[in-house]
């Protein structure tokens, strides 16, 4: 949502600068100020947008990277390291970014933590319970959790845990929350109070949201309720902590009920 404006030199020293220059060059000033002024918008958009988008992007590569490698046979040694790469690149990019972050300065009151946890673990039973097969889009792959020796990898399993319950929510909030939803409603999207978005850059932003998972009716809920959490607080970590409350409980299930398509 970012556009940020008023880049340039002040008006006197303008006036000064002109009295100065032959006529020619006074024609030619506001041409060149006007031609500069996009570049530098779109830099300062950029700039704001960047720490924000390319870690989901870099995420949402990796999953395309690994079904192009299953179309292609790959070997599932190769398949089952590619996300804890993938975790490892995100969370490197999170950590270089970090001073970027200036929505997570502030920390949430303790009443909104307290309905934060819970909105999230009510999300957690909509997810396992909204799993008909109207409610899904295409087929989970589901996580391979067997190694070599047919026994469960359990480290490998704790990587995922750990980046589903604490990577995953904080690279996805920044995107979907922070960014997505403030650019929806304006460009600038950095100076707008969450509380202000509009239902039209709620709508699309949770639908987006619900779309991008497969259980896409639980992902529009899950979507809504993270987005509400965020506009009433007008903090980043409620949303983020509703959304890693409702991955930590879902990884728990999974590893204790071994339904590994979950994942």
């Amino acid at each position: 949502m970012p556009r940020q404006s008023c880049f340039g030199i002040s008006n006197g020293k303008a006036d000064i600068v002109t009295l100065q220059q032959p006529p020619k060059r006074i024609s030619q000033q506001p041409q060149a100020t006007a031609a500069a002024a996009p570049v530098l918008a779109l830099r300062a958009h950029g700039s704001g947008a960047m720490p924000r988008v390319l870690p989901f992007a870099t995420f949402i590569v990796f999953i395309i990277f690994a079904d192009v490698l299953e179309r292609f046979g790959a070997h599932a040694n190769t398949m089952r390291w590619l996300y804890p790469a993938k975790i490892a690149l995100v969370l490197a990019m999170l950590l270089a970014w970090r001073k970027h972050y200036r929505e997570l300065r502030a920390l949430p009151a303790r009443r909104d933590a307290f309905v934060a946890i819970g909105i999230g673990a009510g999300v957690f039973v909509l997810w396992i319970a909204l799993d008909a097969s109207w409610m899904q889009i295409g087929a989970p792959r589901g996580f391979d959790a067997l190694g070599s020796d047919g026994r469960i990898d359990w480290p490998l399993v704790a990587v995922r845990a750990f980046g589903a319950a604490l990577v995953v929510p904080m690279m996805e909030e920044l995107f979907w929350r922070s960014f997505l939803l403030r650019w929806l409603e304006q460009r600038d999207f950095l100076s707008l109070r969450p509380a202000r978005c509009g239902m039209r850059a709620v709508a699309i932003s949770v639908l987006l949201f619900g779309i991008e998972h497969n259980l896409w009716l639980a992902g529009i809920f899950a979507g809504l309720a993270y987005t509400l959490l965020y506009m009433r607080s007008e903090t980043l970590w409620t949303p983020i902590l509703g959304h890693a409350v409702t991955n930590g409980l879902l990884a728990a299930w999974v590893m204790m009920t071994g339904s590994w398509t979950y994942w």
